[in-house]
């Protein structure tokens, strides 16, 4: 099935009211329901996407938590997570999708970028620091999913001044967009669509970090 179903919201929104051990055996049968659903939706959704990009890998997380590091010591997640990835080296940048009651969305960039890739990302804004913003503002991201996001520097990076001219782009340590979805929508037999639509739409981030990330700063390939 390629339409995310009411009896899947249902299942989350009952568990985070009875997010226990006790209540989640007593109701595995929704929850095999809530995995089905999400694997079928899924393949749908890679099928969709492999027609517009090379994916190398795809899943639905586990909604099992490690709680062994957390304050929060409840046992399950009371979201469903999909993510798909490019192919690397060449391709970056991820596409991840987060359903949940009210509050359903999809977000697609770069989550952690490893020291190399941040420290080449912010190299390539001082020197031409228009070309990201071209990006950024792309009229397929503007429309879709708005401004840029993701956490930043208090100040400036290392080796970086204060007051350089793209401070604001340099600070970043995350470079990612996200896009909101109602109820209505998730449920809708068009959602799949916009799924679709707003992965196709961040291309022009994908490619500029594609570009960037697998060349030196002399234009070389890095692989």
């Amino acid at each position: 099935m390629s339409q995310i179903t009411p009896q899947t919201l249902r299942f989350l929104k009952d568990l985070k009211k009875n997010n226990n051990r006790p209540w989640f055996q007593k109701n595995k049968d929704r929850y095999t329901d809530w995995h089905t659903n999400g694997k079928a939706f899924l393949s749908a959704l890679r099928d969709e996407m492999t027609k517009i990009d090379r994916i190398e890998k795809s899943k639905v997380y586990r909604i099992y938590k490690d709680v062994r590091f957390s304050k929060d010591k409840t046992p399950y997640k009371t979201h469903m997570a999909i993510s798909l990835a490019r192919e690397k080296p060449y391709l970056r940048g991820g596409y991840y999708l987060h359903i949940e009651p009210e509050e359903s969305f999809v977000a697609c960039g770069f989550w952690g970028p490893n020291p190399h890739d941040l420290a080449l990302i912010r190299s390539n804004i001082d020197i031409d620091p228009q070309a990201m913003r071209k990006a950024i503002t792309a009229s397929s991201i503007k429309n879709l999913f708005g401004e840029l996001q993701g956490q930043t520097v208090k100040t400036a990076p290392k080796g970086y001044p204060r007051d350089h001219p793209d401070i604001d782009l340099l600070r970043h340590k995350q470079f990612y967009f996200t896009r909101r979805f109602d109820t209505d929508t998730v449920l809708s037999d068009g959602f799949l669509k916009e799924v679709v639509k707003s992965f196709k739409g961040i291309r022009p981030f994908f490619d500029y970090m594609s570009d960037i990330l697998t060349h030196n700063l002399n234009g070389e390939p890095l692989y």
